[in-house]
């Protein structure tokens, strides 16, 4: 199998998914989503293969969905030739489509037949925490940076994952905010397994997934399966894509049409900065960043000079 953004291997009863954009961050363009999804099916149709680590090159897992124009599959190899998406089986078809899109695709992991484990280092934000959400089981450096800085001025959540995973006050820091936890909090908080040194996580976690694998392919389908139902009688499945209609909501709000004029006006970097100035992390630390900038939607320029929302 030839894939352009992602590794695909196997040895003995692990198949291991790599990400494989390091220069990028591994941002999730809808290309490697979909060989992702695709690598999935083929790692669930090999007999031989018992359970799936889902891992990435680099510094970093991945920094979220790609924003920039790269974002676009060059091709029709993996995704669907008709949406240019991951397939879901559906077009998603009108505007504000987007984390229906997402959400329905992550329900491919959710379903496959076999446990997948994600290795976590450096950054994993926003879609990025959504792809490893979606794994059964998350293996965190120490040090790694789980967080969702889209939330400060873009919209709420794609995948509102945070209530299932994390406590009642945690998670809407998380989800409110979009600081970043440790992977030693997010331990603490339930979305993690475990957190070990970076210099460890490899090792972790294959050793992780070999014990798993002596378990037999169809038992760890139901026992896979059986955990899932429970979630599913307690509604995550409604839960999660009632998310999507607040996420389509927010991003119709009139102060997010302040981040698309920055994103065009002044370019994607220089947005990402004015979202995360004040917070004075992730693009936010550099300093040409505004440290100190009006709320989005206050400024009198916005809405005809009538300020506020």
């Amino acid at each position: 199998m030839e894939y352009s953004d992602i590794l695909y291997e196997t040895d003995g009863r692990l198949a291991y998914i790599t990400l494989n954009r390091p220069e990028k961050l591994n941002a999730l363009s809808n290309n490697l989503r979909a060989e992702v999804m695709d690598a999935m099916k083929e790692a669930e149709s090999d007999d031989e293969v018992g359970v799936i680590i889902l891992r990435a090159n680099g510094r970093s897992f991945s920094a979220g969905y790609d924003l920039s124009p790269s974002r676009a599959a060059d091709d029709d190899s993996f995704v669907s030739p008709r949406s240019k998406l991951p397939d879901t089986g559906s077009m998603h078809p009108g505007t504000n489509q987007w984390a229906r899109h997402v959400v329905m695709t992550n329900w491919i992991i959710w379903e496959l037949g076999k446990p997948v484990v994600a290795q976590i280092q450096g950054h994993c934000l926003a879609g990025g925490t959504e792809l490893a959400t979606s794994c059964d089981f998350r293996i965190c450096a120490e040090d790694a940076k789980i967080g969702y800085p889209p939330v400060r001025a873009m919209t709420t959540m794609d995948m509102i994952w945070t209530p299932w995973h994390m406590s009642p006050a945690k998670a809407r820091e998380f989800a409110y905010i979009g600081d970043s936890f440790s992977g030693t909090e997010m331990v603490t908080q339930g979305w993690a397994n475990y957190a070990v040194p970076q210099d460890q996580l490899a090792e972790f976690t294959e050793t992780f997934a070999r014990r798993m694998a002596n378990i037999d392919n169809e038992m760890l389908m139901y026992s896979k399966r059986s955990v899932n139902r429970q979630y599913e009688t307690m509604g995550i499945r409604q839960g999660l894509h009632s998310g999507t209609e607040i996420q389509a909501l927010s991003s119709a709000r009139p102060a997010a049409s302040e981040w698309g004029r920055r994103v065009r006006e002044d370019g994607l970097k220089a947005a990402l900065e004015w979202r995360d100035g004040p917070f004075r992390d992730f693009r936010g630390a550099y300093d040409s960043a505004p440290k100190e900038r009006a709320v989005a939607g206050m400024d009198p320029k916005d809405k005809g000079g009538k300020g506020g929302y």
